[in-house]
C-alpha cells in the first residue's frame, strides 16, 4: 500500500484551506471550498482501491476473485453529489448578497447585524 494518495489528499486539501483563509471575494471562497473538498474524493479512492481488484459485479466473478468495495464507490458518488448541491447553494448566496449589498468582499459585509 502507498502513502501517495493520501498525500495528494492531504496537499489538496491544504491547498483548498489556504485560498479559503486567504480569500479577498467570496466567489473565489466558494471555489476554494470546493476544492478542499474535492480532496475527499481523492482519499476515498485512496481508501476503496484494491490492487488487481475488478468491478463488483459478481454474475460473472469466480469466488476467489478479488474486488473493489462497492460501497467507498457509492461513498464517493454521494460526495460528489453533496458538493455540487453546497457549492450551488453557496453560489446563490453570494449572487443574493451582491444584489442587496453591491459587493462580495467579505470586510465591506462585516457591518451586517444578525
Amino acid at each position: 500500500m502507498t502513502v501517495l494518495p493520501y498525500l495528494v489528499a492531504g496537499w489538496i486539501f491544504l491547498v483548498g484551506v489556504y485560498g479559503l483563509v486567504t480569500s479577498r471575494n467570496l466567489i473565489h471562497a466558494v471555489g476554494c471550498l470546493a476544492v478542499a473538498q474535492s480532496s475527499t474524493y481523492v482519499l476515498l479512492l485512496a481508501v476503496g482501491y484494491r490492487r488487481g481488484g475488478t468491478a463488483p459485479v459478481f454474475s460473472d466473478v469466480p469466488p476467489d476473485r478479488r474486488v473493489v468495495d462497492p460501497v467507498v464507490q457509492a461513498l464517493a458518488l454521494t460526495d460528489i453529489v453533496v458538493g455540487a448541491t453546497v457549492t450551488a447553494l453557496l453560489l446563490a448566496l453570494v449572487v443574493q448578497l451582491r444584489k442587496r449589498h453591491g459587493t462580495v468582499d467579505p470586510d465591506a459585509l462585516s457591518d451586517l447585524k444578525g
